[in-house]
């Protein structure tokens, strides 16, 4: 039973990637992709259910619109695939429960904020409010009223830690280097982590995109790196790691003793 459900969260994440490609691409140019039919961007032509079957689609016409043969843009196929996918082992991790919803929310906020962000550098406003909000009711359910206030606390601390960082950076480098989007994706982060993996999590983001940004500065000239995707990946790895406060400390602590 457990690979049925698994084989169906694969196929529902990757309906939902296809979803979440179309609000990460569209929304950032204030484009309607709630009531407006989906069409090839190149020749307009609406698209029929049978050119939108996620990751086959893409696989049979070979990436290509099947009426103007104009290149689809990969980054599609890379959300259906990888949502699919993150789909599937957020309920392998969480089974069914209101952990696993919050693990869906946060693969889902990841992929729109990689196709928005590796885009167009812009992380929207109404994607982090929505989630906001998603995370917030989750935390009432969870923790009751009280816990949601310590949440909201912490979300409050990692945002203004990450806005004191981002204007350190800005006096260092004489430019912005943080965008306000990534800042405000630790006030997310607060309402899932405790303060103190929130703070890791800022370290583990940085760690994982220093390959990518020295790859980055050597080859493009305007030396842009999107930052919002490494601190999610970062956020994913440790809220799906079940790691706790106390076992980070107690990492730490060996650490140290070597």
């Amino acid at each position: 039973m457990d690979i049925l459900y698994m084989v169906f969260f694969f196929i529902l994440g990757s309906i939902m990637g296809s979803f979440y490609a179309v609000v990460g691409l569209r929304l950032p140019k204030k484009e309607n992709f709630i009531n407006s039919r989906s069409h090839c961007d190149t020749c307009k032509r609406e698209l029929a259910f049978y050119d939108m079957i996620p990751i086959l689609s893409y696989i049979i016409y070979r990436g290509r619109c099947r009426y103007c043969k104009a290149k689809i843009p990969p980054i599609l196929f890379l959300s259906e695939i990888s949502t699919g996918l993150l789909f599937m082992v957020s309920y392998y991790s969480f089974g069914f429960s209101i952990d696993l919803l919050v693990a869906l929310g946060i693969v889902s906020l990841l992929i729109i904020v990689i196709v928005s962000d590796v885009s167009y550098f812009i992380i929207p406003d109404e994607v982090l409010i929505f989630f906001t909000i998603y995370f917030i009711v989750f935390d009432f359910i969870k923790l009751g009223f009280s816990g949601t206030c310590h949440r909201i606390l912490g979300a409050i601390f990692l945002f203004l830690l990450m806005y004191a960082i981002s204007l350190i950076g800005k006096a260092i480098f004489k430019k912005e280097a943080l965008g306000g989007g990534d800042v405000k994706l630790l006030f997310l982060f607060g309402l899932v982590l405790e303060p103190v993996l929130g703070v890791f999590s800022i370290f583990l983001g940085s760690l994982i995109a220093l390959p990518v940004a020295i790859i980055i500065l050597l080859t493009n000239k305007e030396h842009i790196v999107p930052f919002g995707p490494f601190l999610l990946i970062a956020f994913l790895i440790i809220y799906f790691s079940k790691i706790s406060v106390s076992d980070f400390i107690n990492f730490l602590r060996f650490t140290s003793m070597k």
